[in-house]
């Protein structure tokens, strides 16, 4: 079974969309009746390129300013994807993000959420509107669609009119990068920030507004100061679109030095990163699943989250769950899991427990189906 799969997600750093690809393409390569085409916008292989394409933040920045960037883009890609199915036909295309290439056979694609629809200010105008045009149509179109969680596969029967039954759930996993460490383990790469395992608190995530990271902040700011000077608040993440909302709260939690922006880490700097935090704190008003979260548990760190959108199905019974705009709430908590070490264990067995019900294997075991399915018709 020749499968076509678009990577053209890993011009850019990996964040969410990205990760999932990665895995789930070294997942399905154990399916032995899989062969994976990978088209990368321009060209095809089967590898995995080894890194973003330098430069990318520059490009993209430019595309914003130019008008029609986003329809340009897309028809070249197109040209370049057409050509190489002509040379080398495949039996099935699968499209990892949003919206599908043009493909005369069997399509599935992946819905990871439905973002655009709830925080529309967080795209790119012109992406918006490429979004919005041709999600409806593609949705149409594609054999099958997988979902990380039954929760995006339910907001897209309510929101498209999609039939449950074209709908598959494969929930995501976590890379065996993330596991629990000692903190003999740790102590290199954690000295070089300045750091002690298990003395710090951590966020990831995107910097834009669903992500609720004022309320982590303010939430933070209100604990002690010699808490704060014990247990800094580190943020790993890249910029995200119209951040500047988060400006002037940032400023301010930054000025003491108790909060640290770290930008953008790789897998391997992200992975110690959350094995040696004390605690995960994911306040996000919304998402698809959530991969962070898991990762966390995985790695033996409780996590504090809000009990929005698909969040619970991640973390389940694991999971510390206080409203999005409770700022007493957060503090009290994070106080209590800092102070409070059995709470801190009986909550890092939990987190490893629920981590072991996900894994990329099963994960592509699922999609591995849905291909089969999809091309029985």
């Amino acid at each position: 079974m020749r499968i076509a799969l678009n990577a053209r997600i890993l011009q850019a750093p990996r964040t969410g969309i990205g990760q999932y690809l990665v895995e789930l393409v070294a997942a399905l390569r154990a399916q032995p009746e899989l062969d994976l085409e990978l088209f990368h916008g321009w060209s095809w292989s089967r590898q995995l390129p080894e890194a973003a394409l330098p430069g990318y933040g520059r490009w993209t920045a430019l595309a914003r300013c130019l008008p029609g960037a986003y329809g340009i883009r897309r028809r070249l890609e197109q040209r370049h994807f057409s050509r190489g199915i002509e040379k080398a036909p495949v039996d099935l295309y699968h499209e990892p993000s949003l919206w599908p290439l043009d493909f005369d056979g069997p399509t599935v694609m992946t819905v990871h959420d439905l973002t655009h629809l709830h925080y529309p200010e967080t795209q790119p105008r012109e992406r918006l509107a490429e979004i919005e045009r041709r999600i409806g149509p593609a949705m149409e179109r594609a054999r099958l669609i997988l979902t990380d969680s039954q929760f995006v596969a339910d907001e897209i029967t309510a929101h498209y009119g999609v039939a449950p039954e074209r709908l598959v759930v494969a929930p995501l996993g976590h890379a065996p990068r993330f596991h629990p460490r000692p903190p003999e383990a740790l102590a290199p790469r954690l000295s070089a920030f300045g750091l002690r395992p298990g003395r710090y608190l951590l966020c990831v995530g995107t910097l834009e507004p669903r992500k609720n990271l004022t309320l982590a902040l303010r939430a933070y700011r209100r604990l002690p100061a010699g808490l704060r000077r014990r247990f800094p608040l580190l943020i790993v993440g890249m910029p995200g679109w119209k951040q500047r909302t988060l400006a002037g709260e940032l400023r301010a939690a930054l000025a003491d030095g108790s909060v640290r922006l770290l930008g953008y880490q790789p897998d391997d700097v992200l992975a110690e990163l959350l094995a040696g935090a004390r605690l995960l704190l994911f306040p996000s008003l919304y998402e698809g699943f959530g991969l962070p979260v898991l990762e966390a548990l995985a790695s033996g760190v409780p996590v504090l989250l809000s009990p929005r959108s698909a969040l619970p199905e991640v973390a389940g019974e694991a999971g510390i769950y206080l409203e999005a705009d409770d700022e007493p709430g957060w503090s009290e908590a994070i106080v209590r899991l800092i102070e409070d070490d059995q709470a801190w264990l009986r909550q890092r067995t939990l987190g490893l427990e629920q981590a072991g019900r996900f894994s990329w294997q099963r994960c592509a075991c699922i999609t591995a189906a849905a291909y089969r399915r999809a091309l029985e018709g």
